[in-house]
Formats: structure tokens, sequence, C-alpha cells
């Protein structure tokens, strides 16, 4: 679940923002570096129960906290379902896309994307402030 490198490595993430440690921001943050997919509050709040359960409410709030630092980011698939993920940094976050398996319902985030976010063509005057793109197939559980 979350070893003592994803911990220590939430904890010096957290800190850089400058904004206070907490126990629950620390054991979510570890658990979505662990995750290899984009997991849901779900997932989260199955994983992190036991002795030292996060309520449902701090939960919610952690997540929107982290996204809203940049350390997370969430989305939305068919299922209406919000999805949550580690940024491996604070910009990564704003140019990406996922790839979404169509038959498990999978979501992981694909690299590359800076690039051709930048060579998008915009009408003159437009400003792009984030690019978001699904590729939608199987993975290769599913194929």
């Amino acid at each position: 679940m979350n070893s003592p490198s994803f911990l220590a490595r939430a904890e010096v993430l957290i800190t850089e923002t400058g904004s206070r440690l907490t126990g629950a921001r620390v054991r979510v943050l570890g658990f979505l570096l662990a995750q290899q997919a984009a997991v849901t509050h779900h997932d989260i709040e199955g994983a992190l129960g036991g002795a030292e359960k996060i309520d449902r409410v701090t939960l919610y709030r952690t997540l929107d906290w982290l996204v809203a630092q940049g350390l997370a980011h969430k989305m939305m698939s068919e299922d209406r379902v919000w999805r949550f993920r580690a940024n491996e940094s604070a910009a990564a976050h704003r140019q990406h896309a996922h790839f979404k398996c169509e038959r498990c319902a999978t979501m992981i985030c694909l690299g590359g994307m800076a690039a051709a976010a930048k060579s998008l063509a915009l009408p003159p005057g437009y400003r792009a402030l984030e690019v978001e793109m699904t590729v939608k197939g199987l993975c290769p559980a599913c194929a």
C-alpha cells in the first residue's frame, strides 16, 4: 500500500508547497504516488481504511487540496466517477494525455504532450491554459 519511500516522497512534496504537513495529506499522496493507474475516491478510502481510517469528508478535502496544489490531478470518465493520480511535477498536470481502457476503465497518464500542446494552431488572440486529451482503446490485459 504505502511504502516508506512513497510516504517520504509525499512528505517532501507537501513540505515544498509551504503548507502544513498533515497525516491525511501524507497518506493520501503517498498512496497516489504508489499507484500505476488513476484511482477513485472509493479505491483510496478502501485502501486507507483500518485503525487510522481517514473519514470521507477529510479525504475529499485532502484530494481537493492536492489537486489545487498541483500535486495530483483528477479526471472524469464516462461513468461520471472522478479518478485521481499523483503528478510527477506541478507543471506536468497542465499538459498531458490519458489512456482509458474501454473495457475495464483503467486510466493511465501518457507523457509527451508538452510538444504536441505547443503545436496546436489556435485562432489569433486565443491562448491555451490547459490541454487535455484522452486516448481510448484496450489495455494489455483486455486486448
